[in-house]
């Protein structure tokens, strides 16, 4: 159960402001068609994020046990310290996916978007923090739906009034509050 809260929480809270719910805002905005976008939210996160976890997973069964916890610390640390960058959505790689309708151009941009993203970075991490797949895969997803389908429900009107810069602190410190978290951890119960 600790997976999936965390997983939830964690990446609902980096997703708001980031290129993928701008993006949401672009596709709902282009097509008006809320259904299709948020299957392709679904789907395509589901398939991006579990491959994400399963990479994490099958790092942490690679890396020594020793290293482990500071390498996943570490990088819990280094994406709260990047949620504080803003994301600025890539029109060229966007524009020639949104002729193929709102499901298909939101399946494969969302999936594109993804690649490298904050949360996805965090999914791995997830991955190999938890011994839980799917509780962390459907964590994530649900924290990714939870940030996007009110932008793509209520469009302009839900982003306009967040304010992204507390939201982007208080997610920056809770990535680096677990990295210190798993780092300290681990350094006690070596004494």
């Amino acid at each position: 159960m600790e997976a999936l809260v965390f997983s939830t929480t964690s990446v609902a809270i980096a997703e708001i402001g980031d290129k993928t719910q701008l993006l949401a805002f672009l596709l709902i905005a282009r097509y008006r068609r809320p259904w299709p976008i948020i299957v392709g939210i679904l789907i395509s996160t589901l398939l991006n994020h579990a491959l994400a976890a399963w990479l994490g997973a099958f790092a942490a069964d690679w890396l020594s046990s020793g290293w482990l916890p500071w390498l996943v610390g570490g990088a819990f640390i280094a994406v709260g310290v990047w949620i504080l960058i803003p994301d600025k959505l890539d029109d060229e790689s966007e524009s020639r996916w949104l002729k193929h309708g709102a499901f298909l151009a939101t399946l494969m941009l969302f999936f594109i978007a993804e690649m490298g993203d904050k949360t996805q970075i965090a999914t791995v991490l997830l991955g190999a923090q938890f011994n839980n797949l799917p509780m962390v895969v459907l964590g994530t997803t649900l924290g990714m739906l939870l940030a996007n389908v009110p932008v793509v429900l209520a469009g302009h009107l839900a982003i306009d009034r967040l304010p992204l810069n507390w939201i982007h602190r208080i997610a920056s410190a809770l990535f680096i509050a677990l990295g210190l978290w798993i780092i300290l951890g681990d350094a006690m119960s070596l004494l």
